[in-house]
């Protein structure tokens, strides 16, 4: 039994986590913290994450919290003489239909009144005010909204894309950062205020005169007593609410990614972060198509399959990895410490992305054995939003189900469960973003519909 009580008690250490202990300090000087996780920090989903950002949503409040928190990621960068290796190439969404309405929509109502004065059509015979993504230079990064329709620039500016490629929306405030450094950063500058990482494992959470959390480590069980509790257990944040009698209407799906060294030069070095939109069919030779078909198990690697295959370099303009990801698999699953990984994945999501950059043909079952293929679970509500706010008993409170979005999200996330615990959220989107934001049926139809249509 231990006699000390912290202020507020963080379970999790994951970026999400480490954020809110930092922006706790940062922000309202609140330092006796305990993080709590079973492993050691940002080495479960936050070592999966694709470390990617971007300000591209369909609806405002999510537009205004990805700003808000690209904001603080420049300041962290600024301030640490660009640590995390912040770029901003953008990302570069590719389709080959010009029919694109329901995109440009999207746009629109993300950006609210913004949009006309931050979207910018470059169509046949105009495409002198656009500018080619040629420096990673977040400072000096175009804002807004790039609509690419020409064939000679996109030829030009995009020379591993399919020539049968006739759309291109370039989001413009968007590219990449080191989120294990971002995470790092933070951790150093609230290690020396008080906080205190535990290491174990959450086993019980009994509410009362604050709380006792029971805490499973290495050296048996102990309790931690503290005024309040951050719920950032990510794909465990529903165990952890349900020991306070709270169901979180969340659940976790498992997607996987690749990275390896591109030997060949397939994908030029300043190609932004790219994500094809179309659904397609494999890649597979005639005879495979076949021995796919005839297998009940794989006969939907032979079927359709949707779109979104996203492929970027790795490492900046001198590294040479590249990363591949396709989140197509929407089968909710318990979380489990362990990966299950498929072993067809890789070649799976290399075939895929091929159709983008036929570049990629030249690895087609010849994969780099340094090859790194890993996985991670997205915890996510059924509107693919995040939960941050009041949980249950007085004095619990969320940051969780940021699905696919942790890295990018995790600064503006923290800021605001800070705020929450110290009884000042005053961002706009606050309310939106808690557990309160259900009892709005309007917002709730207009998230679920728009859901399907965020990468």
């Amino acid at each position: 039994m231990s006699d000390k009580t912290y202020d507020v008690a963080v379970i999790g250490a994951g970026i999400v986590g480490i954020a809110t202990a930092y922006y706790l300090q940062k922000n309202h000087g609140i330092a006796r913290i305990a993080l709590i996780d079973a492993q050691t920090p940002m080495a479960f989903t936050s070592a999966q994450s694709g470390e990617n950002y971007r300000n591209w949503w369909p609806h405002p409040s999510m537009v205004a919290f990805t700003n808000r928190s690209i904001d603080l990621l420049e300041d962290i960068a600024r301030d640490s003489a660009n640590r995390i290796n912040m770029n901003r190439r953008g990302y570069a969404l590719v389709t080959r239909s010009t029919d694109i309405g329901e995109l440009v929509q999207q746009l629109h109502d993300g950006l609210g009144a913004s949009a006309d004065d931050l979207i910018r059509y470059h169509t046949r015979g105009d495409t002198d005010r656009y500018s080619p993504p040629t420096a990673p230079d977040w400072e000096t990064a175009p804002v807004g909204v790039d609509i690419l329709q020409d064939r000679a620039p996109i030829q030009k500016t995009f020379p591993s894309y399919s020539p049968d490629v006739q759309t291109i929306i370039h989001i413009r405030r968007g590219g990449d950062i080191n989120g294990q450094q971002l995470g790092m950063y933070m951790l150093e500058a609230v290690k020396d205020t008080g906080m205190e990482r535990i290491e174990g494992s959450v086993e019980a959470i009994e509410p009362g005169d604050g709380f006792v959390l029971s805490v499973s480590g290495a050296d048996g069980t102990r309790d931690i007593r503290a005024d309040k509790i951050v719920n950032a257990a990510g794909p465990f944040a529903g165990k952890i609410a349900q020991m306070l009698g709270v169901e979180l209407p969340i659940y976790n799906t498992f997607q996987q990614k690749i990275a390896f060294e591109d030997r060949e030069n397939a994908i030029p070095r300043a190609m932004p972060f790219s994500i094809d939109l179309d659904g397609q069919q494999i890649d597979w030779s005639d005879e495979e198509k076949e021995m796919l078909a005839a297998d009940p198990d794989f006969r939907w690697l032979a079927e359709s399959m949707p779109g979104s295959i996203h492929c970027r370099p790795d490492g900046g303009d001198t590294g040479k990895w590249i990363k591949l990801g396709w989140a197509y698999n929407e089968t909710p699953a318990e979380a489990t410490w362990e990966s299950p990984l498929d072993d067809n994945f890789p070649e799976i999501v290399l075939r895929g992305a091929a159709r983008l950059n036929p570049t990629l043909k030249t690895y087609y079952g010849r994969l780099p054995r340094t090859m790194y293929h890993y996985g991670g679970w997205y915890t996510m509500t059924e509107e693919n939003w995040p939960l941050i706010g009041p949980m249950g008993p007085e004095g619990a409170f969320m940051n969780c189900a940021h699905s696919g979005f942790g890295t990018m999200a995790a600064c503006a996330g923290g800021e605001l469960a800070a705020a929450w615990v110290a009884g000042d959220p005053t961002q706009s989107y606050s309310r939106e973003f808690s557990l309160a934001r259900r009892d709005d049926a309007v917002l709730m139809k207009r998230l679920r519909e728009s859901a399907k249509g965020v990468l």
